[in-house]
């Protein structure tokens, strides 16, 4: 049999804290090298300006086998009244490899890629760090904040959107949802300035943060771009800070924020101080003071797709939550 659970089902019981806990033993395992996770497989689908991925892993410590495959369709939402990211999982058994479960993967990956920036900004940001800074306030951002939220004693959240509607709504669902403060921001600077932990949630291809608008000791959590031709960090913020990335391997390959500074000779790979997995396992120390900057740079692996994937697949059977059916 095969489990069944659409979005609705899903959204019924997992919660973030449930991901960050997941995720952060993803990168556990992966450092541990008990996981075997190929770099994804992107098809790119120029003539209607989108492209799908396919992500596969095996996390041998928890026993999750599975793949998804994710579409990223810019002009969805104005051409087709559809979200711009689509996805679906399948779960295999790792004994048998028989199918045990399909799911939306559009909720889930929200949450696993706020979840990594949870399981990020525990180890990263300063321990003190009340005020936090976004740009971009879609979907994603909400799972964002949400996230840091629950590893940092969030008091004020500053946001910034290039739809002012949009970011409007958003302030009011973050106070509403998160019960802290949070205030509509006119520039990304705005939004940047006297942040202790800022984070970049936009679809921009050009840096919308620049190094002079930041503090020291500074946390910052950049996720909206994922291609090498796509950037939302300025190289000058990349060379000043300490860089965390998901693997090194992804960002030397597709993170634009990493790979236009390397291709400018403005740093070097090296410059690359930690993946996270060596930093939840303690085998390389975060922030070390508060005057640091550091930065996680992330690209989105496998490993937290499955993970998450099979904690909401043993949540849903201990829930009776999904519809069992014979392929």
């Amino acid at each position: 049999m095969v489990l069944l659970l659409s979005r609705k089902d899903i959204e019924s019981f997992l919660t973030i804290q449930d991901t960050i806990d997941v995720v952060e033993e993803a990168f556990k395992e992966y450092e541990r090298g008990t996981v075997k996770m190929p770099l994804r497989s992107v098809i790119a689908v120029e003539k209607h300006g989108g492209s799908v991925l396919y992500m596969p892993a095996l996390l041998q410590g928890m026993g999750a086998l599975g793949v998804k495959v994710v579409s990223v369709y810019a002009k969805n939402h104005t051409e087709y009244n559809l979200p711009t990211t689509i996805g679906v999982v399948l779960l295999n058994d790792p004994k048998n490899g028989s199918p045990i479960a399909i799911m939306d993967g559009s909720f889930l990956t929200a949450m696993r890629t706020g979840a990594v920036s949870g399981v990020a900004t525990k180890y990263l940001a300063r321990k003190n760090a009340k005020e936090l800074g976004i740009i971009g306030t879609g979907v994603q951002g909400r799972m964002q904040v949400a996230a840091v939220c629950k590893v940092r004693p969030i008091e004020k959240v500053k946001a910034y959107d290039i739809a002012p509607d949009q970011c409007s709504r958003f302030c009011e669902q973050i106070s509403k949802d998160l019960g802290v403060q949070s205030i509509q921001a006119h520039t990304s600077e705005e939004a940047v300035r006297n942040s202790d932990i800022v984070i970049t949630s936009s679809s921009s291809k050009e840096p919308v943060l620049k190094s002079e608008w930041l503090d020291e000791g500074t946390h910052i959590n950049a996720i909206g771009s994922h291609t090498p031709n796509a950037r939302e960090i300025d190289a000058t913020t990349i060379k000043r800070a300490k860089i965390i990335v998901d693997t090194r391997e992804a960002a030397l390959k597709e993170a634009g924020d990493i790979m236009t500074p390397i291709a400018q000779g403005i740093i070097t790979p090296e410059h690359i101080f930690a993946e996270l997995g060596e930093i939840v396992t303690g085998k390389k120390q975060g922030r070390v003071n508060d005057d640091e900057i550091t930065l996680f740079k992330s690209q989105g692996l496998a490993i937290q797709d499955v993970s998450t994937a099979w904690r909401i697949y043993e949540l849903a059977t201990k829930k009776g939550i999904g519809k069992s059916i014979t392929l």
